[in-house]
């Protein structure tokens, strides 16, 4: 209890000293540091600094006096105010909006739009709040537009849809000191029930493609195999008349071949056929033997060609002598490799024409074995013509 009085009294005493102290010290004092306070203040008020990307309007006792460059600036204190501008591009969002497009589908939109200060006087006399007035203006301008517009339109022309609501702002914030430098819409959705139609649509869309693909894709494979069969059979081709065509070169080589053998034997198949005949003779009982001249003509003519002289010295065995240069063109070996060579260049001359001569080469040949009499006359001639020329 005591120490409560105390501290009470104390601060009694303190509190009746102060305004002796104030009081009695010196009134100079006191009036300067009030000067000095005074001073800060109308310094405070009379210098104005803007910053480099505002402008401020300044108004005295409510009256327009003009704008205020960046840097400091000097301004009647106590009765002036002051209104900064934003010189930069600004971004206004602008809320999202509900339409109902021409064909009667309804849309959510929003958007955004970047505007400029380019007159902040205007911007300071003409309009309360420029942000709030661009808002309200961009609202309903999207609202306006897509309303004019299809659905489908609203989807797909975004840029036409941007720079029609650009258009309809420009005017009004012209006025206002404002420029709208561009407007960008960030979405445009439909209706939830349109939303489900378009994907069935764009569902149905992609099957039909997909089936289109398909058939053209089975339609290039069969073209591809059409094709692959086509030159399949054309390389087939080729070589099957390739194959025919070495196959009747070899057939036309064989018949020539048959034939000049068959004309270069022609005589010694008469002399075989006539030892068979003197064969089966000297097999008979009998031991007279009757010859035709024709055949010992031929005999003798043909023993001189393969011995030299009828008989042979000493009573020896006869030996072969190589081919003379008649018996060689007879049989026709000299020419075996022009011939070849010959049928090989005429590679064209039809197989079935060689096979006719062929043919008629061995009816000849065949002709002849029948008419070997009429042949030994033939050649008994020619040697009784020459035995004749000796004699002369």
């Amino acid at each position: 209890m005591y120490t409560a009085l105390s501290v009470g009294t104390a601060g009694a005493a303190a509190a009746d000293a102060l305004p002796a102290a104030i009081f009695g010290g010196s009134l100079t004092t006191v009036v300067g540091l009030l000067l000095l306070v005074l001073l800060a203040v109308v310094v405070y008020e009379t210098v104005q600094i803007v910053d480099a990307y505002e402008k401020q309007a300044l108004t005295v006792f409510g009256e327009y006096r003009g704008l205020l460059e960046p840097g400091i600036n000097v301004i009647p204190p106590f009765v002036s105010r002051t209104y900064t501008f934003d010189m930069r591009t600004q971004t206004i969002d602008v809320p999202r909006q509900e339409a109902i497009t021409r064909d009667n589908s309804p849309v959510t939109a929003d958007a955004v739009v970047y505007i400029r200060v380019r007159d902040a006087k205007r911007a300071f006399l003409e309009v309360d709040d420029y942000k709030t007035a661009v808002s309200n203006l961009a609202q309903t301008t999207l609202r306006a537009v897509l309303g004019d517009m299809e659905l489908d339109d609203t989807l797909n022309k975004r840029q036409e849809i941007n720079s029609r609501i650009r258009t309809e702002l420009d005017e009004p914030t012209d006025e206002w000191g404002i420029r709208v430098e561009s407007v960008e819409v960030r979405e445009v959705n439909p209706s939830q029930e349109v939303q489900q139609a378009m994907e069935q649509q764009t569902s149905a869309e992609r099957r039909r493609r997909a089936m289109i693909l398909e058939a053209q894709g089975e339609r290039q494979s069969a073209i591809e195999n059409a094709q692959g069969d086509k030159q399949s059979n054309i390389i087939r081709a080729q070589g099957e008349k390739q194959s025919q065509i070495l196959e009747a070169q070899g057939d036309a080589i064989s018949t020539v071949l048959r034939a000049k053998s068959a004309e270069s034997m022609g005589e010694r198949a008469i002399i075989e056929k006539g030892m068979e005949t003197l064969e089966g003779i000297g097999e008979g009982e009998s031991n007279t033997f009757v010859l035709p001249q024709e055949v010992t003509s031929l005999v003798g003519r043909y023993g001189k060609h393969l011995a030299g002289s009828d008989v042979g010295d000493g009573g020896s065995d006869l030996e072969s002598m190589a081919f003379d240069e008649e018996t060689r063109e007879l049989i026709g070996l000299d020419n075996i490799d022009e011939i070849l060579n010959q049928i090989t260049e005429e590679a064209d001359v039809d197989p079935a024409d060689l096979e006719e001569k062929a043919e008629a080469v061995q009816r000849g040949e065949d002709a002849g074995l029948q008419d070997a009499g009429e042949v030994i006359e033939e050649m008994d001639a020619e040697l009784d013509d020459g035995t004749e020329d000796t004699g002369a």
